[in-house]
């Protein structure tokens, strides 16, 4: 059974960063892409970023493009995302989670996701 499990989060000044990790056990990974997602409270889930396990490509939401960074340590099956330059509207709960294949912006399009962590930019 696939796990997931964020860590990372927590209360930062605007124009601080963090880097927040995914730790995956219990399946395989190499034919997988892992993305990080995020819910503002009253939005919906959104895209943050994505990158395959063995190809060196990501994808990421135009509005976390150049502040934001997705990468990961193959052997010790973690995925992170650095933020920074955090703005206020990057409050959120942070997801990670697992698709076959390749990276998808579609919310729908992942069948393992991970518990979540608070990230909470003030201004």
């Amino acid at each position: 059974q696939v796990q997931l499990v964020e860590s990372g989060g927590g209360l930062v000044e605007a124009g601080g960063s963090l880097r927040l990790s995914c730790a995956a056990s219990g399946g395989t990974f190499s034919n997988y892409a892992m993305g990080w997602f995020r819910q503002a409270p009253g939005k919906e889930r959104e895209f943050v970023a994505g990158i395959r396990w063995f190809v060196d490509s990501a994808l990421y939401a135009d509005s976390v493009k150049g502040r934001f960074t997705i990468s990961r340590d193959n052997a010790k099956n973690t995925v992170y995302l650095q933020m920074n330059s955090l703005k206020a509207e990057d409050t959120a709960v942070y997801y990670c989670a697992r698709r076959w294949a390749y990276v998808s912006r579609s919310v729908s399009e992942y069948d393992s996701w991970g518990q979540g962590t608070q990230v909470t930019v003030s201004s």
